[in-house]
């Protein structure tokens, strides 16, 4: 008896050892995360810590993982990108050979058969020889000697010379002389010797697609029309066929050949209209960029400066011819402030002379409306008067 007393008491006291050691080590478990995390928090504000640290530092380094994802994948993107814009306008045109051609053929008169020919035909050379131009051309570059340009600054990326109006591309990692952006489309910059191609791309096939879309709407009604029509049979013949025998299954009511003409011819019109809408509205911004001047990028820097100038009361908020603002009394006449204008302006029409490089009446002719490779004015690396303006005005507080 006395002994199953000492076991008993022994068994408990062993019990109670080990409940004691498993409170001490989860107290000292703890003690141990508690002070990791401690140590592991101040580690990182010694690390971290900037005292012009503010909500856009912030915000930028949490931003950080975005933008190299965006500099690092859009490279791949743009063959991608590019093998899609070369499909669907080869789609476009082979439904325009193997359809709609034989049917102009049959039925237009032979005035209307000329127009499309010669009208279709010369906007895909258009689109054809300025798209190859903008994905072949180079932007162009500054030269990485320092001894070849003088007052430039320093690009802090590529440590090298950099002109006016040349700008860092993160993408090429390159600087590219009269940036306007990176193209995806293209798998290219859009600079100071492609700019030309990449507008006259858009241009031309911006009237290609609305080209395609008012000319097949008539087609695109019946050929949507002919579809509906389809699935209601469709859609009757198999509720007839269900209440007959396997070999009184009636045939179909329309051939491969028929759906497949129609459903093309839907896809065309919707194809078109949709890209008319929207290369449309890029080509009409980029259009008023030119009228301006100016590129995309230094839109944003004008529009920043003359902001700051105005806060300070440097420049008035008018586009006119800078006279002042508000209201003058005879003892306190108020100052003539300046317009801020953009130093690379020539004026509306001398800059789609610049930009387009029209410098007779008939390079019209022979520069816009037919394929030309000929160079911008200039070498992007000064910005002297073209031969092609009629009048240079100083700008006024201009960067």
């Amino acid at each position: 008896m006395r002994s199953r007393q000492r076991m008993f008491a022994a068994a408990m006291r062993l019990l109670l050892k080990c409940l004691r050691l498993g409170r001490r080590r989860r107290f000292r478990l703890a003690r141990q995360v508690e002070q990791l995390w401690h140590y592991g928090r101040l580690c990182l504000r010694s690390l971290l810590y900037n005292s012009f640290t503010n909500g856009d530092v912030v915000l930028d380094s949490l931003f950080e993982p975005v933008y190299w994802l965006v500099d690092h994948v859009t490279r791949w993107f743009g063959v991608v990108f590019v093998a899609l814009v070369i499909g669907l306008t080869s789609s476009i045109v082979a439904i325009v050979y193997i359809c709609l051609l034989p049917l102009i053929l049959q039925t237009y008169t032979p005035a209307w058969i000329c127009w499309h020919l010669a009208y279709g035909h010369w906007n895909l050379i258009m689109i054809v020889f300025h798209y190859y131009m903008a994905i072949t051309t180079s932007p162009g570059h500054p030269p990485q000697a320092k001894n070849d340009l003088t007052g430039v600054s320093i690009c802090r990326k590529c440590i090298a010379p950099k002109p006016a109006r040349t700008h860092h591309c993160s993408i090429c990692n390159r600087c590219v002389l009269k940036m306007d952006h990176h193209c995806p489309w293209l798998n290219n910059c859009v600079g100071h010797y492609n700019h030309r191609y990449f507008f006259s791309f858009c241009l031309f096939m911006t009237m290609g697609c609305i080209y395609c879309s008012i000319s097949g709407w008539e087609m695109f009604r019946d050929a949507y029309a002919a579809i509906e029509r389809m699935k209601l049979l469709e859609k009757e013949r198999l509720q007839v066929a269900a209440n007959q025998t396997y070999y009184q299954t009636p045939p179909p009511t329309f051939s491969f050949r028929q759906r497949a003409f129609h459903k093309s011819v839907v896809y065309l019109w919707v194809l078109c209209s949709s890209v008319a809408l929207a290369l449309g509205a890029l080509t009409l911004w980029h259009a008023a960029l030119i009228t301006r001047g100016e590129t995309s990028i230094e839109r944003h820097i004008n529009r920043k400066e003359r902001q700051r100038l105005q806060k300070k009361g440097k420049v008035s908020t008018a586009h006119g011819t800078g006279t002042g603002w508000g209201r003058a009394t005879r003892d306190a006449p108020l100052p003539v402030l300046q317009v801020f204008r953009n130093p690379y302006s020539y004026g509306s029409w001398d800059n789609w002379k610049v930009f387009l490089g029209v410098d007779v009446p008939r390079h019209w002719l022979t520069r816009v409306l037919l394929p030309s490779p000929h160079l911008p004015h200039g070498t992007g690396l000064s910005w002297d008067l073209p031969p092609c303006v009629t009048e240079q005005r100083a700008p006024l507080l201009a960067i």
